[in-house]
């Protein structure tokens, strides 16, 4: 084997990563969108039903007792986050709300096309930017 086969092989190894990590990448970023979105709904299911009880999105009941409803505040829900999940209640009685998944800053989602993912009560979905179809899926 001389020194220009091997350079060869070494040319065409860095032609191949060059294509397949760029797509390995998104790939990882559509999966943790995925998980984000996820969690996302099942907070949504959660302040519904909160809903059903309390007539009211945010902590308390209308005769003033309950706590808070307990919500996921991050993506994955255990581990290291990607995503910090937040709720946003409309002015009391709290009859409307908007979660929202910020990318951890310095995290793998920081340089995500779509940013912060949101969701409402009307389960109007959003994003920071891209498309609804890329960031939320068809």
């Amino acid at each position: 084997m001389t020194l220009i086969e091997l350079m060869i092989v070494v040319v065409i190894i860095g032609i191949l990563a060059a294509i397949a990590y760029p797509n390995y990448a998104q790939y990882v970023q559509r999966g943790n969108r995925a998980e984000a979105r996820s969690i996302l709904l099942e907070n949504a299911q959660i302040l519904e039903r909160n809903y059903t009880t309390a007539n009211r999105y945010d902590d308390t009941r209308q005769d003033g007792t309950g706590g808070a409803p307990v919500i996921i505040a991050q993506s994955p829900k255990t581990g290291t986050p990607k995503y910090n999940i937040a709720p946003a209640y409309g002015a009391a009685p709290a009859q409307t709300f908007r979660l929202t998944a910020t990318p951890v800053v310095g995290g793998p989602m920081a340089s995500d096309v779509c940013g912060a993912l949101t969701l409402d009560n009307t389960g109007v979905r959003g994003q920071g930017g891209g498309t609804t179809d890329v960031c939320w899926g068809k």
